[in-house]
């Protein structure tokens, strides 16, 4: 059940949105998704599962401050502490991550990538880059037509259409 601060907040919920609103959203999200959907092929054109590249990505491009742990990694991932420990088992398998032990807390598994790790996630980086300069356009116009229609609705009855 929605709670609501007051009823002005509860009214402008139970409003009805304008039609351009769930196309705005719905345009973001294709977008969103069409990003996705490459990402996914040119990871397994490499040989690598989608989420194995994700947490590779996620090892390599850790904040500054944060450690490789594999809780860090899970909540990175948005994942569970055992889907975690089950995608670095495999690509330890691979040869593309290894653990190690903590310096200061010898139960602390940490992870980092092994060369061929790197080289994986440095070529599908750059594809990644190249494929953001020509979808990105598309993607940031979605998204900033998403946000303004966020910050200034217009209440409108719904089209048929």
């Amino acid at each position: 059940m929605t709670r609501y601060n007051s009823k002005a907040e509860e009214h402008l919920y139970k409003r009805n949105l304008p039609l351009a609103t769930y196309r705005s959203l719905s345009e973001f999200r294709h977008q969103v998704r069409c990003f996705l959907r490459y990402s996914e092929d040119a990871a397994r054109a490499h040989d690598i599962e989608p989420q194995q590249h994700q947490l590779l990505l996620a090892i390599k491009g850790l904040p500054k401050g944060k450690t490789p742990t594999i809780g860090e990694l899970a909540g990175r991932l948005q994942i569970r502490h055992h889907s975690t420990v089950d995608l670095i088992d495999r690509l330890v398998k691979a040869g593309r991550i290894v653990r190690e032990h903590g310096t200061g807390d010898r139960r602390e598994v940490l992870v980092r990538l092994t060369p061929e790790g790197e080289r994986i996630l440095r070529d599908l980086s750059k594809e990644h880059q190249t494929e953001l300069t020509k979808i990105g356009p598309k993607l940031m116009r979605a998204l900033a037509a998403a946000i303004k229609l966020a910050r200034h609705p217009t209440p409108r009855r719904q089209s048929r259409f």
